[in-house]
């Protein structure tokens, strides 16, 4: 593990890492948008807007997961560059058994608090039905949904990227052949889309177990090492409720979103549901190469490597612009074709094409927002975590949203994101040349 880390070429160790999470990301994006497909074949708009509705109680249940994921992950790859393996082992297994736990209590809460959590999410009476059946079965699932994460992010940080990638990739596979059937053969519509999931993410689950039980070294299910001393669980804490705050953040952006174009009707927010998909083709592989270079910056700061980190951090900023330029403009030249693919209703092809060039302009920025955030994480930097966490589809979003909507209404609002994304990555260049003096530390 130490060879990987430490001593193998920058480019090597950060593809060997990084590669295996975008596979999965890619995985991910191939099921998400055949899900779209699948769901918008059905012809029936307001079953794509019932999708949409109930999608941010998807990132909801990832942000939960990231309290003990990524701020697991970013202790335990200290850690590790710190040669501390008792500590290692112990965070480890508190982490998983909280996920579980907390996937339960959140299934029965979801439940409980339905109708309010739905109708901020933009429900309407005409889309209602169809969101709830989906919400519902996913509420059920919380606990397969959350558990996926955190062991897939600790097992990384020991080099089993790879591992981490078959599991996500199972499950993702798996959920594509029972989305067709229950879809199309049972006509189970939002249900059918939603147990899909749940199915999925519950083998990913097992196939994550046996990773677990066959090639970690580091990664514990005893439940006898939960606990850990206050100072640690702080730290864990610390990184993770940032982490877990950008997920809110992104189930706030698209709820307010959501809300925002249901005003023009189920048309614009089934346009909006298509375009965040075609989006996911972009942002996933981005998100991947970000957080697949997390345990290795991790690592490398905590073994004190600040040569080695800097060259690390520099390739991860090039890696992210190149990508999104070039994928981006792609996307944006046949962005009218591709949308078809989905939906053929004029309105919604002109609309979603609209919106798809005012999310993926900046899209390069965002890249760079992702390292600046993965970097204040994985160095346990809880502050600028925090920072990040709230601005670009928080608090940022939220003010440069309300000011556009008002001032320009539709076009606003779908404008709103690329507005934020700029003031969002100034902030996070800010913060990143506060944090580190290269020349001191070199």
């Amino acid at each position: 593990m130490e060879n990987l880390f430490l001593k193998a070429p920058v480019k090597q160790a950060y593809f060997k890492l990084a590669l295996p999470v975008v596979l999965g990301m890619i995985t991910t994006m191939i099921y998400n948008l055949a899900d779209t497909v699948f769901v918008a074949k059905t012809g029936d708009p307001k079953m794509v807007a019932g999708v949409t509705i109930g999608a941010p109680l998807f990132t909801f249940l990832l942000a939960i997961a990231d309290i003990f994921g990524l701020g697991g992950s970013s202790v335990v790859s200290r850690l590790l560059g710190e040669k501390n393996a008792h500590l290692t082992k112990r965070v480890t297994s508190f982490c998983l058994y909280c996920s579980i736990i907390t996937g339960i209590l959140l299934t029965v809460f979801l439940l409980a608090f339905e109708r309010p959590i739905l109708m901020m999410l933009g429900a309407k009476a005409g889309t209602y039905a169809d969101a709830a059946n989906f919400y519902r079965v996913l509420s059920v699932g919380a606990v397969f949904v959350i558990f996926s994460i955190v062991p897939q992010n600790l097992i990384r940080t020991e080099g089993l990227a790879t591992h981490a990638m078959i599991a996500a990739i199972t499950g993702t596979v798996i959920a594509i052949i029972l989305d067709s059937i229950f879809l199309f053969v049972f006509k189970w519509g939002t249900t059918g889309v939603a147990l899909a999931n749940v199915i999925g993410y519950a083998f990913t689950d097992i196939v994550l177990l046996v990773m677990i039980f066959r090639y970690a070294r580091y990664v514990s299910l005893n439940p006898r090492l939960t606990k850990i001393n206050l100072h640690t669980i702080t730290e864990v804490i610390a990184i993770g409720i940032p982490g877990s705050i950008t997920n809110f953040a992104l189930t706030f952006g698209m709820a307010l979103l959501n809300s925002s174009l249901a005003f023009y009707g189920a048309d614009m927010v089934a346009a909006m549901g298509i375009v965040q998909k075609v989006y996911s083709v972009l942002i996933l592989v981005i998100v991947g190469f970000a957080f697949g270079a997390q345990p290795l910056i991790g690592f490398t700061y905590g073994a004190k490597e600040w040569s080695r980190l800097h060259q690390i951090l520099r390739f991860d900023f090039l890696v992210q612009i190149v990508y999104s330029v070039v994928v981006g403009g792609i996307l944006i030249i046949f962005a009218k074709p591709i949308i078809s693919l989905f939906m053929r209703q004029p309105v919604i092809v002109n609309a979603a094409s609209e919106m798809l060039l005012a999310t993926i302009i900046t899209t390069p920025l965002v890249g760079l927002i992702l390292v600046y955030t993965t970097v204040f994480q994985s160095i346990g930097n809880a502050f600028g975590a925090f920072l990040m966490s709230i601005s670009r589809q928080g608090v940022i979003y939220w003010v440069v949203l309300e000011i556009l909507r008002h001032l320009a209404g539709y076009t606003g609002i779908i404008w709103a994101q690329a507005i934020s994304d700029i003031i969002t990555c100034l902030l996070g260049y800010f913060l990143y040349r506060l944090t580190f003096n290269w020349q001191k530390k070199k």
